[in-house]
């Protein structure tokens, strides 16, 4: 028998400035999800939750998913393979939305390696660079964003506990 570890994150040396992860799995966004996302946000704009307002009133005629919901799943998408194993998210340099997403749409994502650069204070942690970009079905982008993340190196990554393999 073999006991396989899903890798979630990567420490600093597994980055390699031009790298691209290409993350999966994709999420077709519904119309429930978008209005459960305005109404956890407060976001309560009729663009995103009013069929009637969206068709009659708006340049697209029809209900536009709230950007904040695109770029929270691009960025959720990327997290096991970019900050999975993180210490901490340190900024978003930028966050474009090149396109609308409609209900129905299917994002996906993926991300380049832009700089990895050892911390100069701690030995133990070093920072990534990475722009994610979010794509729709038909391959247009929707969404990118560049942000700088505050990673372990192989030898200061904590071991990770399995409670449910407590001792054996």
């Amino acid at each position: 028998m073999s006991v396989h570890e899903r890798a979630f994150g990567r420490v600093l040396e597994d980055f390699v400035v031009g790298d691209v992860y290409r993350h999966w799995p994709g999420k077709t966004i519904t119309e429930a999800d978008d209005h459960l996302f305005c109404m956890l946000t407060m976001n309560h704009h009729p663009l995103h939750t009013d069929a009637y307002f969206a068709a009659e009133e708006t340049p697209h005629g029809r209900n536009v998913v709230v950007g904040n919901l695109v770029y929270s799943l691009v960025l959720g998408m990327s997290v096991p393979d970019v900050s999975g194993s993180a210490i901490a998210n340190l900024e978003v340099e930028s966050l474009v939305h090149a396109r609308p997403t409609f209900h129905g749409d299917t994002i996906y994502a993926e991300s380049t390696v832009l700089e990895v650069r050892p911390s100069r204070s701690k030995p133990d942690r070093g920072v990534v660079r990475v722009e994610t970009r979010g794509y729709n079905q038909r391959g247009e982008e929707v969404c990118s964003f560049r942000r700088a993340v505050l990673v372990w190196t192989r030898a200061g990554l904590p071991a990770r506990k399995r409670p449910h393999l407590a001792g054996s």
